[in-house]
This record gives C-alpha cells, sequence and structure tokens, in this order.
C-alpha cells in the first residue's frame, strides 16, 4: 500500500447514487477521493485544488466529460483521466483518446476490471523526476518488462538505442514473450510518449473492417455509414503505432499500408482527400517473416520497410534465472489485485515451475501464477494451487520403450505393473509427495490411487 494513501482522485458524476458507489470503493482502496456533481463544480475545483487521476461520467448537463477532461488537461497535463459512460460509442472514444484521456469504459463495468484500470492509469502517472527515475530503471526492471537475463538485457540496450529515432522496428518471437510491452518501453522512452499509442491487431480482422478502423471513411461509404468517422491513423498523429500479427494482413492492405508507410498521407475509405499522418510504425509478429515474403505471402518491399531494425524477444525457456524473479513479481500483483496476504512461492512449487517448458512463454507463466493465487488459501503457493496445463504431456514424454516379443515371450502383467510403478514414482516425485496434485498428473481418482499404492508397495 506504499504511496497509495497519498495519491488523489476527483470523481465527477451528476448521478449521486453512482458518486457515493465510486467514493466508497476508492476510499477502501486507500485512495483520497474528492467529489464533484457537475463538470462547473468540476472545473472550480481543478483551478483550485490538484489530483493524481480524474474520473468523469461523459454525459453531464452544460459541462460534460470531454470538458472536464479539457480543463484537467489545460491545467495538469500530467493529471490521469478516465472517462465512464452509460452511452458508449467509438466517436466518443476517439475524440476521448485525442483530447488525451487515459481511457475510456462503458457502463456498466465490472468493479475488478475498473480498479485495475484506475491502478494502471496512477502507475502511468508520472513525475518529470519519476520518470527521469522510470528510464534508468532498477537492476531487473525496464519499464514494464521485467528480468536480468543476459538475453533480456541484450533487449533492454537496443530499447534504449532506438527509442529516439524514428526509426520503424520489428518485434519477432514467440506467443507470450512480451513484444507488446517491448513496444510500449520504446514508445514510453521516446519524444512521442506525450502522443498515443494505438494497437491494431491485424489477425483475424476481415478486410474491409480493419481498413476501416485503420483509415476512418466518409458518410455513404458503405451500407451503414451514416457519418463520417476518423480512423486509426488520424488518433494515433503524432504518436506511435503497434501493429500486432502485422503478418496476418491481407495483400490489399498491405499495398496501403506500404503507401502510408512511404508517403505519410491516406485516404479514408469512400473519401477523396488526402491526409497527412505522421506516426512511427512498431510491428510484431510471431511468424517467421522472411518465409513469408519467400512464400509470397507477405511483401518484400513492406517487409524492408517495416524491418529497419529488428529486436527479437527471447523464449522464457532461454531467459537465464528470470524465472523466480518474474513470478515475483506476478505473485505480487496478484496478491494485491485479489486482496491476500500471499508472501513467496514455495521452494517445492518453485522447482516444479522450473522443470516446465513454458510453450505459452511469460503469458503462460501470468495465467499460473494468477489462478494460484486464486486458489491459494494460505500465505504461500504451494505445489498443490499450480494448474501447469501442459504438464501431462511432459509427464509422457519419457524415452521410448522397444515392444520386442522375443522368442520366448513376456510376462505382460509385470511389465505393465512396472511401467505403473515407475509413473507414479515420478509423480510423487514431481508433486513433492502430494497424493492430490499427483493423482490430477496422472489422470486417476485419489481412491485409485491408494489402491495402486497399495498394490504396488509403494511407501
Amino acid at each position: 500500500m506504499s504511496g497509495k494513501e497519498t495519491r488523489r482522485i476527483l470523481v465527477v458524476d451528476d448521478e449521486k447514487s453512482m458518486r457515493e458507489f465510486l467514493e466508497i470503493m476508492l476510499t477502501q482502496e486507500g485512495y483520497r477521493v474528492t467529489l464533484a456533481e457537475s463538470g462547473e463544480n468540476a472545473c472550480t475545483i481543478l483551478d483550485k485544488e490538484s489530483f493524481d487521476l480524474v474520473i468523469t461520467d461523459i454525459r453531464m448537463r452544460n459541462i460534460d466529460g470531454i470538458g472536464v477532461l479539457k480543463k484537467t488537461k489545460t491545467v495538469s497535463p500530467e493529471t490521469m483521466v478516465v472517462l465512464i459512460s452509460a452511452f458508449a460509442t467509438a466517436e466518443t472514444a476517439v475524440e476521448a483518446m485525442k483530447e488525451g484521456a487515459y481511457d475510456y469504459i462503458p457502463k456498466p463495468f465490472k468493479v475488478r476490471e475498473f480498479k485495475k484500470i484506475v491502478k494502471d492509469a496512477l502507475r502511468s502517472k508520472k513525475s518529470p523526476e519519476s520518470k527521469e527515475e522510470d528510464r534508468l530503471k532498477s537492476r531487473y526492471h525496464f519499464d514494464c518488462l521485467v528480468g536480468e537475463s543476459p538475453q533480456m538485457r541484450k533487449v533492454y540496450d537496443l530499447i534504449k538505442k532506438v527509442s529516439r529515432t524514428r526509426t520503424n522496428i520489428l518485434i519477432s518471437g514467440e506467443s507470450g514473450t512480451g513484444k507488446e510491452l517491448a513496444a510500449r518501453a520504446i514508445h514510453q522512452l521516446s519524444d512521442r510518449r506525450e502522443k498515443p499509442f494505438v494497437v491494431i491487431s491485424c489477425a483475424g480482422m476481415p478486410e474491409n473492417l480493419i481498413e476501416s478502423e485503420l483509415f476512418g471513411y466518409r458518410k455513404g461509404a458503405f451500407t451503414g455509414a451514416g457519418k463520417d468517422k476518423e480512423g486509426l491513423f488520424d488518433v494515433a498523429d503524432g504518436g506511435t503505432v503497434f501493429l500486432d500479427e502485422v503478418g496476418d494482413l491481407s495483400p490489399a492492405i498491405q499495398v496501403k499500408l506500404l503507401r502510408v508507410i512511404q508517403e505519410r498521407t491516406f485516404t479514408a475509405v469512400g473519401g477523396t482527400e488526402e491526409k497527412n499522418v505522421d506516426v512511427r510504425f512498431i510491428s510484431a509478429s510471431n511468424r517467421e517473416l522472411e518465409q513469408e515474403v519467400m512464400d509470397k505471402n507477405f511483401r518484400e518491399d513492406l517487409y524492408f520497410r517495416l524491418n529497419v531494425i529488428n529486436i527479437a524477444m527471447p523464449p522464457l525457456r532461454e531467459r537465464d534465472g528470470d524465472l523466480p524473479l518474474l513470478a515475483r513479481h506476478f505473485l505480487e500483483r496478484y496478491s494485491l489485485e485479489f486482496g491476500k496476504d500471499i508472501k513467496k512461492i514455495s521452494t517445492y512449487a518453485m522447482d516444479i515451475l522450473a522443470q516446465y517448458s513454458f510453450p505459452g512463454n511469460v503469458r503462460e507463466l501470468e495465467n499460473i501464477i494468477e489462478r494460484s493465487v486464486a486458489l491459494e488459501t494460505s500465505n504461500i503457493v504451494l505445489p498443490e494451487s499450480l494448474t501447469l496445463s501442459r504438464f501431462r504431456g511432459r509427464l509422457s514424454g519419457g524415452s521410448r520403450r522397444q515392444f520386442d516379443l522375443g522368442p520366448e515371450g513376456i510376462e505382460l502383467d509385470s511389465i505393465i505393473a512396472g511401467i505403473e510403478k515407475e509413473y507414479i514414482i515420478k509423480a510423487l516425485k514431481m508433486t513433492y509427495g502430494s497424493k492430490q496434485r499427483a493423482a490430477e498428473l496422472l489422470g486417476i481418482s485419489m481412491r485409485s490411487l491408494r489402491y495402486r499404492l497399495d498394490k504396488l508397495g509403494i511407501l
């Protein structure tokens, strides 16, 4: 809770019940809360007092939420602003982002998700001094990336070198290695940090939809286009565009994206006027884009435009010594989020994690720790709380047996009993004697395991 008590939040809502609800919730979280029943009242308060975060409803008489946002950014540019509304629209969200809002949340919202957004917004609110400290970082924490392995230090060094340039960057690596986090770190260390960081997910989005999302459209461009709509390139002007899974873009969109990169201009769908745009492109892919180019699935000229500098994110299994740091980092995060006082991960549980290959990388580790914290009833994460979805595959991946009957035959029951005993012993070792967890790994009931232990004379 260190430092949270000093965080000041202004809540602006013309609905009394919502003001009181937010006040109770945020006060319980340890924040100092001030209430305003209107946009005018909020502007008066903002002229006299300073806040770390402003949470405002968007639909209010006279001065609405956008007006409060503009006032906040005028008197205190460093203050984060979160807008909430039961009448959320894409157009309003775009306007809010352009005016500098941290986030835009539709009602009704989940309390847990709302609390997380508040924490993230306050974490993003930096003084000039703390910004400089953040650039230096601690021994193992670099912006939102965690790790001190030689592999990650190389990544940090490269991020620092490229952040001050305008060069386009391609971040490669397996799913879950933190490609978007690396892109955000580059943006935060660049001179574009005060402008938007816009994430565009290229995977699985229909061609006509991604085109209108990227470039916007003019009224009447297609059925349902009742009015003009700005695109994500409009929103990102002056900032950074992160193209996630860029290898999934269709050939037609690849051509249009290439033109934006080369000419720094684009045209809205159904429009004729060219717009100038100043954005930096950071792309990411878990595909081998060079191979995609060779297979004629990705344009070579676009590849070279995007891949001026490549940053390769190492998989977790190759990051020497980073597993304990990451595990503790996620433990602290989710212990705080779930309101639990879990102090550490047991040595036995950490040993089990160390034996796992993490095909889902850091994202999978985060999910494992989150589930463990949610399930744990003590103040330490025990092996029984770990849910490693792919452990059964590791357990069965032993050496291949030679199935040779021979001229004299075999004793099948004896061989099967030997195999059964070998796997039970291995499961018990992996779970440090936990019969319940061993039974889960073996896919049998506790009653069945007890029967086999007695039959085979184990323990």
